[in-house]
């Protein structure tokens, strides 16, 4: 190990959560409350996917968890009717997770349910930047991450985070 150049990274992270990442590294876990993971969830995770429409904001994160959130681009699919919930769910210009009038043009599905929610691109960075994180760390916990040390695994969650910093900022590629 480069003593000089990692030891002078580690000091810009968080120590803590450097250790916490190896023991975590050691026996992987999906669990929320193991040390590692918490941090990440307050810090992160927990900020990230807070909208004012509390409700369906903790029914993305329980799908994201559950790995069963789809985002598709809206306007490849045929418009077919206007369900009444549509409201609820919003619409091309009315994004479902803030109630904010919104060019929309992604939308989730979560889990088996049959409705759709419109995203503005805001949320759909915020929603995918947590979905990067948890694929990663499932990759890693699946044993799939493997040409990579500890060291790199660690600095490739920080960016991770970084990202979902920025989304819960508000930055996000106008593309989206």
């Amino acid at each position: 190990m480069m003593l000089g150049k990692r030891l002078i990274g580690y000091l810009r992270a968080d120590l803590s959560l450097y250790n916490e990442f190896r023991l975590w590294k050691d026996e992987p876990t999906m669990d929320r409350t193991c040390p590692f993971l918490d941090k990440i969830y307050q810090e992160d995770i927990f900020p990230c996917l807070t909208f004012s429409k509390s409700e369906l904001a903790s029914a993305v994160l329980e799908a994201v968890e559950n790995n069963t959130l789809s985002i598709e681009p809206v306007g490849l699919q045929p418009i077919r009717f206007v369900k009444a919930s549509a409201v609820e769910c919003g619409g091309p210009k009315k994004c479902a997770l803030t109630g904010q009038s919104k060019s929309c043009k992604h939308r989730i599905k979560l889990g088996d349910s049959s409705n759709y929610y419109y995203i503005s691109p805001f949320c759909r960075y915020r929603i995918t930047s947590v979905c990067n994180f948890f694929t990663y760390i499932r990759y890693i916990q699946q044993g799939l991450v493997k040409q990579q040390d500890v060291d790199q695994m660690f600095w490739e969650v920080m960016q991770l985070r970084k990202e979902m910093s920025l989304a819960k900022l508000g930055y996000f590629k106008e593309e989206l």
